[in-house]
C-alpha cells in the first residue's frame, strides 16, 4: 500500500476534533492495518503527560505531545493552488532515461514533490490555521 503523505508536507485534518485545522507532518508511523501521521501545528491536538524527575537536575511536570492522527483523515494542501487536494501519481522518463514517480495535484497538476513547492505549502497551512481559529474564536464570541 502507498501513502500519498510524505513528511514535511502541508496537511489538512477532514475528520475527527480538529477538523478545518492544518499543519506540518513530523513523522508517519505504521501501525499494524495502517499508517498515523504527526502533526506539528498550533492548536492541534495534544496528549499530555505526567514526568517523574528521574534525577535532582531534571524538573518534572505536565509535558505535551502532538497526537497521531489516522492517514486517512488528513489530505495533501496543494502548494499551487492552495487548497486541500486528493494526490495523483505521475510516471515520467527524466534527462538520463530513468523512470520518475511523481505526486501530482488532481485539481491543478502540480507537483507536489518540489522543494519550493513544499515550501510554499508550509505558507499556506500557516495561514489556514490562524484564519481558522479567528473564525472560531468570533463564533464563541457570538
Amino acid at each position: 500500500m502507498s501513502i500519498s503523505v510524505k513528511k514535511g508536507d502541508a496537511v489538512k485534518i477532514i475528520a475527527g476534533v480538529d477538523k478545518g485545522k492544518s499543519g506540518q507532518v513530523v513523522a508517519i508511523k505504521a501501525t499494524d492495518k495502517s499508517y498515523r501521521v504527526v502533526l506539528e501545528g498550533s492548536n492541534l491536538a495534544t496528549d499530555k503527560h505526567f514526568v517523574k524527575p528521574r534525577n535532582a537536575q531534571e524538573r518534572g511536570g505536565i509535558i505535551e505531545k502532538e497526537r497521531a492522527i489516522d492517514i486517512s483523515n488528513v489530505m495533501v494542501i496543494c502548494p499551487s493552488c492552495g487548497v486541500a487536494t486528493r494526490v495523483a501519481r505521475e510516471v515520467k522518463k527524466d534527462e538520463e532515461g530513468k523512470t520518475v514517480k511523481t505526486r501530482v495535484c488532481k485539481k491543478c497538476g502540480a507537483s507536489l514533490d518540489d522543494k519550493k513547492a513544499k515550501s510554499a505549502a508550509k505558507k499556506t497551512a500557516k495561514k489556514a490555521s490562524k484564519t481558522a481559529t479567528k473564525a472560531k474564536k468570533s463564533e464563541k464570541e457570538d
